[in-house]
């Protein structure tokens, strides 16, 4: 840390605040929470899992379709950083909601949840593009990594305190229930992500800028257009957004697949919330690790090395019985997704302007948001046919071959993209 200026160090630390939403929020407590509170108001169990994945898919559908033409707005000269400020206000105000919300209004609270995960997307769209603003092209790599790592070492810190709160309540050690914990978690989420994203709102300013114009949602349209054209036609470019879906759809999957996957091989809740705590700290110094290592062997041979791992860790799931050897996967994940993620947004940046990072930020979040749909149904369709979880995960492999055979194909040392906006 102490080698990176002011502005890299406030760009990092983004990642160590929003990363506590992550875990909490989506992943760890507040999907147990919506399911308690939506069971206590007399849903069903289906009825409750169904209404959960319409609010996601609703609220990642909608920030999707929204990104590019958002990210064209936000490469306006000082756009980027109010778009960042609403979406990260929207977030962090609707969190601190969760905690005042009555556990009964299951409706109200899921509503809540909708806009917190618009505000999380929507954030993150202009701090992933504020990379081209706050380093250089030659440490793109190391700073990018650095930030998942401050993201999972950050993370660690609430959802511990969380968790605690939570298992004391649960043992009557803290005069306090359930519910009350619970909510007191989500509030300590909404100021961890407020606090910690002080410096980035401090000290990163828009640095690459595209001039205002009399019209400029219909001149971001055009832009958009002429962007959609030359992205077809710019082959790294191309081919790199197209491995990238395949291969970060088979990571999506098995991030989000892990618990349900460990719950079927007959792991308790609390040792899955170890084997996932113990995940994030490992994935840390990993991160940091394939960073150096992308300045030495280039970030293309490193998220090749990425996939790699993963098409061991899909033949590994095969053969997977014990709890040792979910902690064995569990660690061979945590080695590389924080890389694999981190070298795959540098690796974009370096290939788009930076003027327009903005706009080509929000075409790889549609890719990002949108590599979490054949995963899960390949998963879901192996293992029903087969009858065999483990089947389920291995199918995965063909994801991160494919991912990994058009990655192959993308040449390197082209230069960045170019667009003419002023063509007719």
């Amino acid at each position: 840390m102490s080698r990176m200026t002011k502005q890299e160090k406030s760009w990092v630390f983004y990642d160590w605040a929003n990363s506590a939403y992550s875990i909490l929020i989506t992943t760890a407590i507040f999907p147990l929470y919506f399911k308690a509170a939506a069971t206590e108001a007399g849903l069903a169990s289906s009825t409750s899992t169904a209404y959960w994945g319409y609010a996601n898919s609703f609220a990642t559908l909608l920030i999707s379709i929204c990104a590019p033409i958002l990210g064209t707005i936000g490469d306006f000269r000082g756009f980027k950083k109010r778009f960042f400020t609403f979406f990260l206000i929207l977030g962090v105000a609707f969190t601190a909601l969760l905690s005042v919300v009555p556990s009964d209004q299951w409706m109200v609270l899921l509503i809540c949840y909708i806009f917190t995960v618009i505000g999380f997307g929507g954030a993150n769209i202009f701090y992933d593009a504020f990379l081209v603003d706050v380093t250089s092209e030659d440490r793109m790599n190391q700073i990018s990594s650095k930030g998942f790592a401050m993201g999972y070492i950050g993370s660690t810190i609430p959802f511990i305190i969380g968790i605690s709160l939570i298992l004391l309540s649960q043992q009557g050690i803290l005069p306090l229930s359930v519910t009350v914990a619970s909510q007191i978690a989500f509030a300590i989420t909404a100021i961890w992500w407020g606090i910690f994203t002080i410096p980035m709102l401090k000290n990163v300013e828009q640095k690459y800028y595209v001039e205002r114009v009399a019209n400029p949602i219909s001149h971001s349209f055009k832009r958009m257009y002429l962007t959609l054209k030359r992205i077809k036609a710019y082959k790294p470019l191309f081919l790199f957004l197209l491995a990238y879906f395949f291969y970060i759809d088979g990571v999506h999957t098995i991030i989000t697949m892990s618990t349900a996957y460990g719950s079927d091989l007959g792991i308790t809740s609390t040792n899955l919330l170890i084997i996932l705590f113990a995940t994030q700290v490992v994935a840390a110094p990993f991160a940091i690790l394939y960073g150096k290592l992308a300045d030495k062997f280039t970030g293309k041979k490193m998220l090749l090395v990425g996939i790699f791992i993963y098409i061991i860790i899909c033949t590994y799931a095969y053969f997977l019985k014990t709890t040792l050897d979910f902690w064995i996967l569990a660690m061979l994940v945590g080695s590389s997704q924080g890389g694999i993620q981190a070298l795959s947004r540098a690796y974009f940046a370096k290939l788009v302007p930076k003027e327009h990072a903005n706009e080509f930020f929000g075409f790889y979040n549609i890719f990002y948001k949108f590599a979490s749909i054949l995963g899960p149904f390949l998963v879901g369709i192996t293992t029903q046919l087969t009858g065999n979880t483990n089947s389920g995960v291995f199918s995965l492999i063909v994801l991160f071959i494919i991912g990994g055979a058009i990655l192959l194909r993308v040449p390197e040392g082209t230069g960045k993209i170019e667009i003419d906006y002023n063509q007719k």
